[in-house]
């Protein structure tokens, strides 16, 4: 049986813990450590391995390392690291190499522990050094955060991925005109399990049904003005929230997200619902993915409703206006979401742009924010510049749907130049709706577009 922890052993495993806890907010498993010496803690750390693509970022190695350059030696000797649960093989080892006077751990680990549980690395005689181990400090509390972070895993319908994190759901509570209820899907061949948030109302066998798709950084939140006067009509609303947005799951790796991919789960999403009669409602990356998905099956739409954005076939130069907002994502990467709303919309009140923040709690939630500006295609030969290219021709020589399209003119990224070009490519498009006080994200002044749309479509026969 472990001693009972003294007191300055329950003082630093506690702010182990702290670190452990941190560690759980990013998305990583819950382990955390610090190293001590001379009573005071000079060293901190926590698993970070997915976050640094580095498989020996447990939280033991990353406190060694830390410790390490604050002595300027390798060798930690008179130190002593707290670690939340057990150290495994690799970090039992490098505890020796460093020659740790003592190492005080948590929780025990059945399935890797190198502490006692699976085998004892500290055991051995042979060893030129010897390292004094101290189990079951505050192991409850240790074992209680490991529990709890793999139970949401274990209870959930969709299961989490252990590549990816989730929005808690009181993030979405209560959130101003946003009333709906969720829908999930986490089976498609191309979402491998990740879990894809949808809005699904009105009626399975309305005579239309708006297909809402949004870009980035926005979410299914975008279109809570434009949804009411569509159902209004009687007609059916699908508005799916992307991988890595709103609802959905986020994986935690930013290389997660190509445009392929992204694209392959809205044309499994399409068909999964089996959606016809549909008017694609498109802005942004809602438009340079949803632009490309009619030509697979004309047959499944009857009108588009296209608002600021562009068809990038890598043939012709992004607009400056882009290539400043792809600049500013990669100089600030940890932007304020809701305040870029308000800039752009001073008609919004404080909680509806803050609603756009969210999906978002932290950094880890936000590899899809910092993924989509580069991956918009560029040059010819970039994913998704062909598909984009095939997607033009279709819009200008086959397809025989009714279009219309709204501008926000204050838009400096994908504003009335870029949109007149696109009018161009769609053929029987009409004169463009012109909103002299919009901006990027149209969709903040949705209600009169949406009027406009409803009847441009032929409003569906109320039920």
């Amino acid at each position: 049986m472990p001693s009972a922890p003294d007191h300055d052993d329950a003082r630093f495993m506690r702010l182990a813990l702290a670190e452990a806890r941190a560690a759980a907010e990013n998305g990583e498993v819950p382990v955390g450590a610090v190293v001590v010496k001379d009573g005071r803690v000079i060293a901190t750390g926590r698993n970070a391995p997915i976050d640094g693509h580095d498989p020996t970022a447990h939280a033991e190695i990353v406190a060694l390392r830390a410790a390490a350059q604050v002595l300027g030696n390798y060798r930690l000797e008179g130190c002593s690291l707290y670690v939340t649960l057990e150290p495994c093989a690799m970090c039992s080892g490098a505890m020796l190499h460093a020659r740790l006077a003592r190492v005080v751990y948590g929780a025990a680990d059945p399935r890797t522990g190198a502490a006692g549980s699976v085998l004892n690395l500290f055991e051995h005689a042979q060893l030129n050094h010897q390292t004094v181990v101290q189990g079951g400090v505050l192991a409850e509390e240790g074992a209680q955060l490991l529990r709890g972070f793999f139970k949401e895993r274990r209870v959930n319908p969709h299961p989490l991925r252990e590549d990816a994190l989730r929005t808690p759901d009181e993030r979405f509570d209560n959130l101003p005109g946003y009333p709906w209820e969720p829908h999930y899907l986490s089976d498609l061949p191309a979402l491998g399990g990740l879990r894809l948030h949808h809005l699904d109302e009105g009626p399975a066998d309305a005579p239309l049904t708006w297909l809402c798709l949004h870009g980035n950084p926005a979410w299914s939140y975008l279109y809570r003005k434009m949804i009411p006067v569509f159902l209004a009509s009687g007609a059916r609303v699908v508005a799916p929230d992307l991988i890595g947005f709103g609802r959905s799951d986020k994986p935690k790796k930013d290389g997660a997200h190509t445009f392929t991919w992204h694209r392959q789960v809205l044309l499994e999403f399409i068909e999964r619902l089996d959606l016809h009669n549909v008017v694609l409602v498109v802005q942004d990356w809602g438009g340079l993915l949803g632009l490309t998905l009619p030509m697979e099956a004309p047959g499944r739409y009857r009108g588009l409703l296209v608002m600021n954005t562009t068809l990038a076939t890598g043939e012709v130069p992004l607009s400056p206006g882009f290539l400043a907002w792809r600049t500013m994502c990669a100089q600030n990467p940890e932007f304020d979401v809701a305040r870029l709303f308000a800039r752009g919309n001073p008609q919004m009140s404080a909680s509806e742009s803050a609603a756009y923040n969210a999906p978002f709690p932290d950094r880890g939630h936000r590899a899809a924010l910092r993924a989509f500006p580069p991956m918009v295609p560029e040059h010819a030969q970039d994913d998704g510049a062909a598909v984009s290219r095939r997607a033009r021709d279709f819009w200008s020589t086959e397809w025989k749907g009714q279009s219309l399209m709204a501008i926000g003119q204050q838009d400096p990224v994908l504003g009335e130049p870029v949109m007149r070009a696109l009018h161009a490519s769609i053929r029987g498009c009409p004169d463009p709706l012109l909103l002299p006080q919009a901006g990027h994200f149209v969709q903040e002044h949705g209600e009169a577009i949406a009027q406009a749309a409803v009847r441009h479509f032929g409003a569906a026969a109320p039920r």
